[in-house]
């Protein structure tokens, strides 16, 4: 039922735009390649080095990704490179350089110390990769293993202090390889590499756009689904609510969509969103399906058995539903390009579970639908500019991203109504805080956990003995990685003691300082 990415994205998008193909070995920051050259407005795709597309024809240049594997070792990636190498535009980063220098004449050996974190060039030599990037620009290294000797007829372009060969190109061909990792933040000018790779070098046209994204998808939708019907589960999610847009513009009223209040939600959440969505015109149904899920979750404490408990439950909520309207044939849903590219990961096997409850992934086979999947193509911050471009609520485009399961995995332990009415009135307090403050937009994501412990305290001449909350709220960019946000005292101290005097059950409140990694964003 679950169609791949790669045999249904639009022919429409492969003729109209050019596109760079990055293979995968594996690194952490792959997506974050591919991220870096959409913010070029060039469009990319991300496959696996032993999986990449047999059509080569369409993609104007090649970039190598890094990888946790040594060049050296027994088990090394080796891509096919024969329909690339001196045909198309090749950049190496980090194992992809290694890779070019110790298959191509070099030597990569193992490095005496591990060379990790910021360094600058010390040395550039004038080239077209390097066009305004000047001595003494901080790069980010990554590496156990380096460059010792340039492979056959290779020239060097730039060095650090301790590191000679951190950029290296082939004479006769456009294949250029970089130590370095221009893709993270770290880099300050590895924007203007990757551009000066891509549009300078390669010539890719830069017309990958939001607007251009809307206004093909939508004919494309048209074409799909025709006079079809078409049923989309929303979660109140940036993701979803795109997509339901999407989808809108293209087919209007054989779009139905499905709102289900699991009770998880956060305070007035459903009937707010609910109104929200009618507002953008959208044939919306709302189902308060409170009772049916807390009746499943009673009594369980299992972080698990929790999200499965909510996911069966939320499939036979929907699954009535869906059965209520005549003659759907599509399943709609908000997956978006992170998902696309976990389910094909370089070691051929699932890398990530997607959660049945939060993306409709998991709906049985019986219901016979057809999937119809319109963002599959874009990274989380693409979702959010192509939906500005359809003049959707700024609000709901910069919402922080919610768990599917909701408030069931910030409820430490078992779950109960007036736990969840607890939670929801403290996270209400912190979540308004933050916008009152100005702080919201500043903080990727933001909540509040409820502990399974009491403490002792006092209030007035009493002595109290309640719940403890701890406050949570991190800085990122997808979420892979995630550092805690040094939050205002004066804010602090006021939500304390807002949350404290204004709900029942509450003596004590702490605030998570802890990053990912080591710690998760959520507590299960």
């Amino acid at each position: 039922m679950y169609n791949s990415y790669f045999h249904t994205h639009s022919l429409l998008l492969r003729m109209q735009h050019d596109k760079v193909l990055i293979l995968d070995f594996g690194s952490q920051v792959t997506q974050l390649i591919g991220r870096r050259v959409r913010e070029l407005n060039i469009y990319s795709e991300i496959h696996p080095y032993n999986k990449p597309p047999k059509d080569l024809s369409s993609f104007k240049a090649v970039i190598l990704s890094g990888s946790p594997l040594s060049v050296r070792a027994d088990n090394v990636a080796h891509p096919e490179l024969s329909e690339i190498r001196g045909k198309k535009p090749l950049l190496g980063i980090c194992y992809g350089a290694q890779y070019l220098a110790h298959f191509g004449g070099g030597n990569v050996a193992e490095s005496n110390t591990r060379e990790y974190g910021r360094a600058n060039l010390s040395f550039v030599k004038g080239n077209a990769l390097f066009n305004n990037i000047a001595e003494g620009s901080q790069v980010w290294m990554s590496h156990s293993d380096t460059i010792k000797e340039l492979p056959t007829n290779g020239q060097l372009l730039a060095s650090t202090h301790d590191v000679k060969n951190a950029a290296f190109r082939i004479d006769g061909e456009d294949t250029y390889a970089i130590q370095f990792h221009p893709e993270v933040y770290h880099s300050t000018d590895g924007k203007q590499l990757l551009e000066n790779f891509l549009v300078h070098i390669a010539n890719v046209h830069q017309d990958w756009t939001p607007d251009s994204f809307v206004d093909e998808t939508v004919n494309n939708l048209k074409e799909q689904l025709g006079n079809d019907k078409v049923v989309l589960g929303l979660s109140g999610g940036v993701d979803s609510s795109v997509a339901a847009m999407l989808l809108h513009k293209a087919i209007g009223k054989n779009l139905y969509c499905i709102f289900v209040n699991n009770g998880l939600l956060r305070k007035n959440e459903f009937t707010d969103v609910l109104e929200q969505y009618k507002g953008m015109g959208l044939n919306v149904k709302g189902v308060n399906a409170s009772a049916r899920f807390l009746e499943a979750l009673a009594g369980e404490s299992d972080p698990e058995k929790k999200r499965k408990a909510i996911g069966r439950v939320f499939i036979e909520v929907f699954d009535d539903e869906a059965h209520a309207i005549e003659e759907v044939k599509w399943l709609a849903q908000g997956t978006i390009y992170p998902d696309v590219i976990e389910s094909v990961s370089v070691s051929g096997g699932p890398s990530a579970t997607i959660k049945s409850h939060h993306n409709v992934g998991g709906l049985p086979d019986f219901m016979k639908l057809k999937i119809v999947e319109p963002l599959k193509m874009l990274f989380k911050d693409e979702v959010r500019r192509v939906g500005a471009s359809m003049n959707m609520d700024k609000n709901l485009l910069g919402r922080h991203p919610f768990p599917g399961p909701g408030l069931a995995i910030r409820i430490l332990g078992d779950i109960t109504s007036e736990k969840v009415r607890i939670l929801q009135e403290v996270d209400a307090i912190f979540i308004n805080g933050l916008r009152e403050w100005g702080l919201y937009d500043k903080v990727w994501q933001a909540g509040a956990m409820l502990l399974p412990v009491q403490s002792v305290g006092v209030m007035g001449d009493e002595r109290t003995y309640e719940k403890c909350v701890a406050l949570r709220a991190v800085e990122s960019t997808d979420g892979m990685t995630a550092d805690w946000v040094n939050l205002p005292y004066e804010f602090l101290q006021k939500t304390s003691n807002d949350i404290i005097n204004k709900v029942k059950g509450v003596n004590r409140v702490v605030y998570d300082i802890s990053s990912k990694p080591p710690a998760t964003i959520e507590w299960e």
